[in-house]
């Protein structure tokens, strides 16, 4: 594909809208190297750019590209490419330029890991906050949650609506029914005693109406015994691979890791699982198709407060290659308990309202190894009771992983026409489907769903999305 249909690609492919919508193009020569730079106020991107040179390092004198965007005759004309900017986010190809700690050295990991089953609980704990130590200095990614391709996605929209002769756009939205938001569970079990408390767990999740997914350790750990997958499967809920022996070193070298791929696709048969999730969040994206899964759940949202650094800076599902990569956008429980010392439910709240006003996907990670005492548990239970009134209230969707994965593909293949009666959703599941509307208030993106096909009282009209950005 030409700059110029790549860059439609990214609008097109966010919302499911018609392609004669969006006209994006680049002006002028991109400098030789990628770099940082603002597109608004507040908005860091990274990649080339024709208007400026970027900055090699981060820096807070950053330039702004949005001051350099054009907008002629429903072309936008941006200085840099939107489609390297926002893959280039969603690949964490930015890291090198942060620069690195002493803790991501492969050497320290190595030692860390062989070391880990010797070590005391509290001197794991007490490297692990000096490994991470000045996180909250980090300015990029945002905490708690970043949304930075969504909102550089929005601003373009934005500029086409001010120049467009249509007062809105059609598009899909973002999720079945007409739901706000998406949320997963997702329990990682790392030890014996996790695996021995997943019958426990699953009686809790099921007190809650909420079904989660088992990522399984198939190596090392513990033993799996075929009666212990099918425990999990019989509830109804979900068994994926985690890793092969969680040992911290599947990204080390491409050929080890080549070598325990082929391992790693074999248990995925033998567990009939269809979605992955790597150790300790470690990952290499350009390594990802090497595995044998439908979808993968290793990258965060904003990783510093993990030991590799980054973060997607989405809040949406997103595929690389074949894979549908699940970013995590929520965070984990024992860097909650243990690396904050936070047990309440503020901070989970806090990343839960800011995905819920943007329409993604809070994706959690609880694992069974800690949650066994009380405190602890009393926690768990109110982030699932929080949940719970939020899918009565506020219309989000707790599905499994697997049910997220087939409706992201079944919208992915899904178009708009226009028919004599309106705009039409066409393609496999469309019966789950909603038609809704970007259009702008007050200068800001606001989303309208269509009513219902056949709703009485209702027609063909739209109501407006309880949950509005208006950043």
């Amino acid at each position: 594909m030409h700059s110029a249909e790549l860059n439609n690609r990214v609008i097109v492919d966010r919302f499911r809208c018609p392609d004669d919508f969006t006209n994006i193009g680049v002006w002028g020569d991109l400098s030789g190297y990628p770099g940082f730079f603002n597109f608004g106020k507040d908005l860091i991107c990274y990649g080339k750019c024709s208007a400026f040179a970027p900055n090699r390092t981060f820096s807070w004198a950053l330039h702004d590209a949005l001051e350099y965007a054009r907008v002629d005759q429903g072309v936008v004309s941006l200085p840099f490419h939107l489609f390297e900017v926002v893959e280039t986010l969603r690949r964490e190809e930015y890291t090198a330029a942060l620069g690195h700690n002493w803790s991501q050295n492969r050497f320290f990991r190595m030692g860390y890991y062989v070391a880990r089953p010797l070590l005391p609980v509290s001197v794991r704990k007490y490297l692990q906050r000096l490994s991470l130590r000045g996180w909250h200095k980090h300015p990029f990614p945002s905490w708690p949650v970043d949304t930075t391709v969504e909102q550089i996605i929005e601003s373009i929209v934005v500029m086409i609506l001010r120049e467009s002769k249509d007062q809105s756009i059609p598009f899909i939205w973002f999720w079945p029914e007409g739901k706000q938001a998406c949320a997963l569970m997702t329990h990682d079990v790392e030890t014996g005693e996790g695996r021995d408390f997943c019958e426990s767990l699953m009686d809790v999740d099921d007190s809650f109406g909420i079904k989660a997914s088992f990522q399984v350790v198939p190596e090392r750990r513990y033993k799996v015994p075929g009666s212990y997958l099918t425990s999990i499967s019989q509830r109804g809920f979900e068994v994926n691979v985690q890793d092969l022996n969680h040992d911290g070193r599947l990204f080390d070298h491409y050929e080890e890791f080549q070598r325990r791929t082929k391992a790693i696709n074999e248990y995925a048969s033998v567990f009939k699982a269809r979605g992955f999730r790597s150790a300790i969040l470690y990952r290499n994206v350009d390594w990802l198709n090497s595995l044998c899964f439908e979808y993968d759940m290793s990258i965060p949202n904003v990783a510093h407060l993990d030991p590799q650094r980054g973060g997607c800076c989405t809040i949406f599902p997103y595929f690389v290659g074949d894979i549908l990569e699940i970013p995590v956008t929520t965070t984990q429980d024992y860097t909650l308990f243990h690396i904050l010392r936070d047990y309440s439910l503020d901070l989970w709240r806090e990343q839960t309202s800011r995905i819920l006003k943007r329409h993604g996907v809070m994706n959690f990670i609880i694992h069974p190894d800690y949650v066994t005492e009380d405190q602890e548990m009393r926690l768990f239970k109110d982030l699932l009771a929080y949940l719970a009134e939020l899918r009565a209230k506020a219309g989000l969707w707790i599905p499994l992983p697997r049910e997220l994965n087939e409706w992201w593909r079944q919208r992915s293949r899904m178009q708009i026409v226009k028919s004599a009666s309106g705009w039409e959703i066409v393609g496999e599941g469309k019966e789950r489907a909603r038609l809704a509307y970007a259009r702008l208030e007050n200068g800001k993106l606001v989303y309208d769903l269509a009513s219902p096909p056949g709703k009485v009282g209702q027609g063909n009209g739209t109501m407006p999305v309880p949950y509005r950005d208006r950043s």
